[in-house]
């Protein structure tokens, strides 16, 4: 990454809340053929979340703590700040000398853009402006949220034209939060109903929904030049596991996600 900060535009993709074994069983029976195109050997690598919920594990994965290998350790890390005594901090870690890893980047001339998805990047509230605050550029807005059965589509035509008003040589951090995986997820199920609620298939029928619609995002982002792209999740949650519900607790089903990380050659889709 010392060698990338710089020289390629950047893409850090959270699927919020998307749990490992769901993603993990997608990409197996070929039901994600965009995503899978761009894993590296079509298969997501298990790791630990660094937070339990949307905002603690943001603020991990800003300050340079994505998640973690689940394997013992230590693991150079991608990026981090500049840490006296930090062993997880190698040669070719791109360090920055600032509070967080946005900060950082826009230090060193990138652009920093955020396009938001859950409640903590609505900016409609002091707590909803912290995250989407620490970027140059952040949009929200309803279409964007988790109650749009569209959200990422929403989300994929605005990072289009955020790309296309760049100018040519400007360096570009774009932050997506999708939130299509988030409660409620329902109505991504064909047939389907309020009533009967989420379910471990309708979370995967998001992941499905989002990966017709990720080729987009990747055209774009890597339509200027390379584009060193990071995808995963920043939590899972619960479906009745164990009788346990939802997150922002220690379950499996939470601190398991799916992460990858990999070039987008221009003209990449």
């Amino acid at each position: 990454m010392s060698q990338v900060v710089g020289r390629d535009d950047l893409l850090l993709v959270t699927l919020d809340t998307l749990r490992f074994d769901v993603a993990a069983e997608l990409a197996g029976a070929g039901r994600l053929p965009n995503l899978a195109a761009h894993l590296p050997g079509g298969r997501w690598e298990e790791r630990h979340a660094p937070g339990s919920f949307t905002y603690a594990s943001h603020q991990a994965m800003f300050a340079g703590f994505l998640p973690t290998p689940a394997a013992p350790g230590p693991h150079p890390r991608l990026f981090a700040a500049r840490f006296e005594g930090s062993e997880s901090t190698a040669d070719r870690t791109y360090v920055f000398d600032a509070p967080d890893l946005v900060s950082g980047l826009a230090d060193a001339g990138y652009r920093t853009v955020c396009i938001g998805g859950v409640g903590f990047f609505n900016k409609r509230g002091a707590l909803g402006s912290v995250l989407p605050g620490m970027f140059q550029e952040s949009h929200w807005e309803p279409e964007f949220g988790v109650a749009s059965p569209t959200s990422f589509e929403a989300q994929v035509a605005r990072a289009e034209r955020v790309v296309a008003e760049l100018p040519a040589g400007q360096r570009l951090f774009l932050f997506v939060n999708v939130p299509s995986l988030h409660h409620p997820n329902w109505f991504h199920l064909p047939g389907a109903t309020r009533e009967a609620g989420d379910s471990r298939a309708t979370h995967a029928a998001a992941l499905e929904y989002v990966d017709r619609h990720i080729g987009r995002l990747f055209a774009a982002a890597s339509s200027r030049r390379r584009c060193f792209t990071i995808v995963c999740s920043d939590h899972g949650t619960a479906y009745g596991d164990d009788g346990w519900t939802g997150h922002r607790l220690g379950h499996e089903s939470v601190w398991t996600v799916p992460y990858a990380h990999f070039f987008l050659e221009p003209g990449a889709h």
